[in-house]
C-alpha cells in the first residue's frame, strides 16, 4: 500500500460556549487534520495543538511546519508503514508530539479500513461503550456554574470535572458539594499552583474529590510527590506525563497515583498503549482525557478508551457539549447510562462530512508523491 498524497488542514469551529480554564478563554476550537491516501483507501488524523503554547509547547504553527518539512516527506511515494514502525522512525524527532500523533492516527486508521477492522480492535479495545464525564471550564460565577453541571447531570454525565486556579477553588467545589451532594467530582488545575499553595489542596482534600489533576507545574515531579504525600485524595498528572518513561518516573517517585492518558500528548496511540500496559502492569488506574477534539479525534480517543485498564471516567463528551455541528455524521452521543459508544465500523468509524470540513478550512495543502 503506497502513500499516493497527504493532505494538511487548518480548521476552526465556533464552540457553543467559550471555554476557560487557568491559561485563558477560548471562543473557537483551532486544529490540523491529517488526511493519508494510499491506494484508494485514506485515513483521518487530528492534531488539536491550539494558537498558543500554553498546554505544552506546540501550537498549529509548529505542527504544521513540522508535518510539512520533517513528518510527511519521507513518507511520499512510499509503502504506509504500521503504526508502531512510524513511531519508531519519528522517535529521533524531539517532541511535537501532537503532531507527530496527529499523522500516526491517520496511519492508524488507514490500516484498520483496509483491514475491516475497527480502530478499537486495532488497539486492543475491549469495551463496546465507555464511561464518561464532563469537563467544565471556569465560569464568571459560581451561580452559573452550579446551573451548567445541573444540566450536565440531568443528561446523564457520570462525572464532573471543573477547572480551578488561584482564586477559583476551594469555595467552588464547596458550593458543588453542598448543591449536589456526593457526586463524582475532580478538579484539574492545569499546572496552575506551586507547592507553597499545598493549604490550597490540603483543604480540597476534604471535599471527597475523585481526583486532583495536574495541580503543580508540568516539569515538576520532586514538588507533585511532595504534595501527594500530604493528601489522601489522588493527584492525577497530565503535562507531565510526555510518554511511557515519564510516567514509570513520576509512579517511582510516588509523584501520582493515577494517570491522565491523551495520545496526542504523548505522541500518539501507540505510545499511549505503552502507558495503558504500563500502569496496568503496576495497578494504577488510567483515564482518556481530551483537548476538546472535533469528531475525528474524538473518535480516536474512545477506541483508545475502550482498553482494559481506562477504569474511570473519560473527558469524551458528546459532540453536542463542544460543537452546534461537528465534522463527522453522525455525531458523537450520550447514551441514557452515561456512556458513549465505541466506533466498531472499520478504521475511526465514523463519516467525516467534506462539506462541513470544507466550510471550516482557514488553510490547506495537499502533499502528493
Amino acid at each position: 500500500m503506497r502513500i499516493d498524497a497527504v493532505e494538511l488542514r487548518e480548521v476552526q469551529l465556533p464552540y457553543r460556549a467559550p471555554f476557560e480554564t487557568s491559561f485563558g478563554r477560548e471562543d473557537t476550537k483551532a486544529c490540523l487534520l491529517v488526511r493519508v491516501q494510499a491506494d484508494g483507501v485514506e485515513g483521518w488524523g487530528e492534531v488539536p495543538a491550539g494558537r498558543a503554547p500554553l498546554y505544552n509547547e506546540e501550537t498549529d504553527d509548529t505542527a504544521w511546519l513540522v508535518l510539512e518539512q520533517f513528518l510527511i516527506p519521507p513518507l511520499l511515494g512510499k509503502p504506509a508503514p504500521r503504526p508502531e514502525e512510524f513511531a519508531r522512525r519519528v522517535a529521533h524527532i524531539r517532541r511535537h508530539h501532537m503532531a507527530k500523533a496527529g499523522l500516526e492516527a491517520a496511519l492508524w486508521d488507514l490500516h484498520a479500513r483496509r483491514e475491516g477492522r475497527s480502530l478499537a480492535q486495532a488497539l486492543g479495545g475491549e469495551r463496546p461503550v465507555v464511561p464518561v464525564g464532563v469537563s467544565q471550564g471556569i465560569e464568571a460565577t459560581i451561580e452559573e456554574l452550579l446551573e451548567r453541571i445541573g444540566g450536565y447531570l440531568a443528561q446523564g454525565y457520570r462525572r464532573i470535572k471543573i477547572k480551578i486556579k488561584p482564586g477559583w477553588d476551594i469555595e467552588p467545589v464547596q458550593r458543588i458539594r453542598e448543591r449536589f451532594g456526593d457526586i463524582l467530582l475532580q478538579v484539574d488545575a492545569n499546572s496552575a499552583y506551586d507547592l507553597d499553595a499545598a493549604g490550597v489542596f490540603r483543604a480540597l482534600d476534604g471535599y471527597g474529590l475523585l481526583l486532583i489533576e495536574q495541580p503543580l507545574a508540568e516539569d515538576d515531579l520532586v514538588d507533585h510527590a511532595a504534595l501527594q504525600a500530604q493528601l489522601r485524595t489522588p493527584i492525577c498528572l497530565d503535562e507531565s506525563i510526555v510518554h511511557a518513561r515519564a510516567a514509570r518516573a513520576a509512579l517511582r517517585l510516588g509523584a501520582c497515583r493515577i494517570v491522565n492518558i491523551k495520545q496526542a500528548r504523548v505522541g500518539g496511540l501507540s505510545e499511549a498503549v505503552a502507558l495503558h500496559d504500563l500502569c496496568r502492569a503496576q495497578g494504577v488506574p488510567v483515564w482518556c482525557g481530551g483537548m476538546l477534539e472535533t469528531g475525528i479525534g474524538r473518535a480516536a480517543n474512545l477506541a483508545l478508551a475502550s482498553l482494559p485498564n481506562f477504569t474511570l471516567p473519560h473527558d469524551l463528551s458528546a459532540s453536542d457539549r463542544y460543537f452546534r455541528e461537528d465534522l463527522i455524521d453522525p455525531p458523537v452521543v450520550l447514551n441514557p447510562d452515561g456512556t458513549i459508544s465505541v466506533p466498531k465500523e472499520p478504521g475511526l468509524g465514523v463519516r467525516i462530512v467534506m462539506e462541513r470540513v470544507e466550510r471550516a478550512t482557514v488553510r490547506h495543502a495537499r502533499f502528493p508523491a
